[in-house]
């Protein structure tokens, strides 16, 4: 009984020092947005207005940027599944951008067996996808490959050959954008918040960091990944399977950047439009970071990078400020969130607590 009740209570400390941790970042990106307001704009009250305030102003506003959040919930789970096995997949970019191109390539090609038809693409775009991440896996656990270095390898040639693709063969005549042809209507998800562009995709998101929670934490498959992610050494003398918990996660965090690329075109887009999911993947290792990979606190960390996107946006159609500032402030995050100083001043307070 003792030790259950010491076990809560570090978990508890555990979770405030991460929390301290979060609020801290949060802080300093706030004063960063102020500090850049008042160097760049000649109307710094405006731009802030706009900034804090602008994705709250209507319905249109705020759906939209609650839309652009989830492929980052998506992916912060990619990212943090495979972290929870001690595994990087750096290959976001390219997995979400092939699930979204043979989603939107078989829906039309499938679109006579109707809603089955759909959901045969859906699948198709998370194979696809996954089998992309398993080889940086499969690498890893043959020839103990980096798999950082080969996530990465393979997104970017993967980037080219769908750019490609879009490009030329499966190029929409019919329109003046590099894309491919829109979906038909019957297999646009239903929207929740119109005018906007939120989707039922979102019940889609808040279900997967559900299932994965449940997975990491609930069941035997979970509690192996993640002891073998803190001491592969001691999981394997355990009986751990060493292959699995290197090619499986990698796979697992593949299918969910295959999930976003094809939930985006299903709910967001209806095309593949050269390059259009640019950034998706690198935001969502920002995402998953500061969430400290926890799947339950990816979706306040997906909400804060798409508030500060979204703010960037209104700031720059309102006042005299350019879309870059978000890269600015998305940058800081990044900074901080992967730093020393505030990671031994968690520890600190842990040990404080």
């Amino acid at each position: 009984m003792m030790i259950r009740v010491e076990r809560k209570q570090r978990k508890t400390i555990t979770a405030l020092s991460d929390s301290i941790g979060v609020m801290i970042i949060v802080c300093i990106a706030c004063a960063s947005i102020v500090l850049l307001a008042l160097l760049l704009s000649n109307d710094p009250l405006k731009t802030l207005k706009y900034f804090f305030f602008g994705s709250f102003q209507s319905m249109y506003y705020l759906g939209n940027m609650i839309n652009s959040a989830i492929p980052l919930i998506f992916g912060g789970l990619g990212v943090s599944l495979a972290m929870k096995a001690g595994l990087f997949n750096l290959g976001g970019e390219g997995q979400v951008y092939a699930g979204a191109f043979v989603a939107s390539i078989l829906v039309l090609v499938m679109a006579p067996f109707g809603i089955v038809g759909a959901i045969l693409a859906l699948l198709a775009a998370i194979g696809v996808s996954s089998l992309l991440a398993g080889i940086s896996g499969m690498l890893k656990a043959a020839w103990n490959t980096n798999e950082l270095i080969t996530s990465f390898l393979v997104s970017n040639i993967v980037l080219l050959v769908v750019n490609y693709l879009i490009a030329g063969p499966f190029k929409d005549p019919n329109t003046n954008l590099i894309a491919t042809r829109r979906i038909p209507p019957q297999f646009m998800l239903p929207k929740i918040m119109p005018p906007s562009n939120l989707s039922t995709a979102l019940y889609f998101a808040i279900i997967a960091v559900m299932l994965v929670q449940i997975f990491l934490y609930r069941t035997k498959s979970g509690y192996e990944l993640r002891m073998y992610g803190l001491n592969s050494t001691f999981a394997i003398y355990g009986g751990i399977s060493r292959s699995r918990y290197q090619i499986g996660p990698m796979m697992l965090s593949g299918s969910l950047y295959g999930l976003a690329g094809a939930l985006a075109i299903y709910g967001t887009y209806f095309t593949s439009i050269k390059e259009f999911s640019s950034g998706m993947g690198w935001n969502a290792i920002a995402v998953a970071l500061i969430a400290r990979f926890r799947p339950m606190a990816i979706i306040p960390a997906a909400l804060f990078f798409a508030y500060i996107e979204s703010g960037a946006r209104n700031a720059m159609l309102h006042s005299d400020v350019t879309y870059e500032i978000s890269s600015i402030v998305q940058a800081v995050v990044f900074l901080f969130v992967t730093s020393t100083v505030l990671q031994k001043g968690s520890i600190r307070t842990r040990r404080n607590l």
